[in-house]
């Protein structure tokens, strides 16, 4: 069995998020148990800047195995240079982690000066590679959803082409699933036949269509709680997720 914690859009840039993220990665540390991984799905900083990043760094920093990709509101090569410690470039970041009966693979969809997502023909190929090189199951993550989730402002901004992944996933059975950011509201929903996993926001939760009527320009919660999903992909492939909200120490 193989446990893995998601968090997503951390969007570092002040101590309100600072504080929230912390929050966050105390309490996995905390836990009477290791990891096998820690995903976190994107936005990392809120506005791409080499030190938001490298307050990220600190932040995410884990006694558990961390894999972090970009989204929208990140800058690729201050992401490398800041946050990984690698070399400028503004090529796609794509990463893989191998665990015991499970290997995961985080997809760069951001585009760079554009909110929605898409994934360009080398992270493809490479996603490709990366399935075929392993029996095992593997789940693969990215920060924007590749199917609507039904909030018309996300879904505007979403991952685009995604036929190409959904053909992808067809050729490669033991594909468990898919794990994304982006929409700060925790969800479930599938794609090509798979689970697609959403993980809440850590800086804040999206008002869903139905909850803002009152507020038709006020697409956020900022008092709720930052949260994390947990994966658990088990012997026979099954992914199980469950949600957790995190207590802050203090007030923000």
């Amino acid at each position: 069995m193989t446990v893995i914690a998601h968090l997503s859009d951390v969007h570092i840039d002040d101590r309100r998020s600072a504080d929230r993220t912390r929050a966050v990665m105390d309490y996995l540390d905390g836990l009477p148990y290791d990891l096998d991984a820690v995903l976190v799905t994107g936005d990392i900083a809120d506005h791409g800047l080499p030190a938001e990043y490298e307050l990220a760094r600190e932040l995410l920093t884990s006694r558990h195995p961390t894999l972090i990709c970009p989204g929208n509101h990140d800058d690729r090569t201050a992401f490398r240079e800041s946050l990984l410690g690698l070399p400028g470039s503004a090529a796609p970041i794509n990463q893989v982690l191998r665990v015991a009966g499970c290997v995961i693979a985080l997809c760069d969809s951001s585009v760079p000066g554009k909110d929605e997502g898409f994934l360009e023909d080398e992270t493809l190929d490479w996603l490709e590679t990366v399935l075929a090189g392993t029996s095992d199951r593997v789940l693969a993550g990215f920060h924007h959803p590749p199917a609507p989730l039904r909030m018309p402002f996300v879904d505007g901004i979403r991952q685009f082409g995604e036929e190409r992944l959904a053909g992808l996933a067809r050729r490669h059975p033991h594909l468990a699933g898919f794990v994304c950011g982006h929409a700060h509201t925790a969800a479930a929903t599938t794609f090509a036949g798979l689970p697609l996993l959403v993980a809440p926001g850590v800086v804040s939760t999206s008002r869903l269509p139905w909850e803002h009527r009152r507020h038709p320009d006020d697409h956020v919660y900022l008092e709720q709680p930052p949260a994390l999903a947990f994966h658990v992909l088990d012997e026979d492939g099954r992914l199980t997720t469950h949600y957790r909200t995190v207590t802050l120490a203090s007030a923000e």
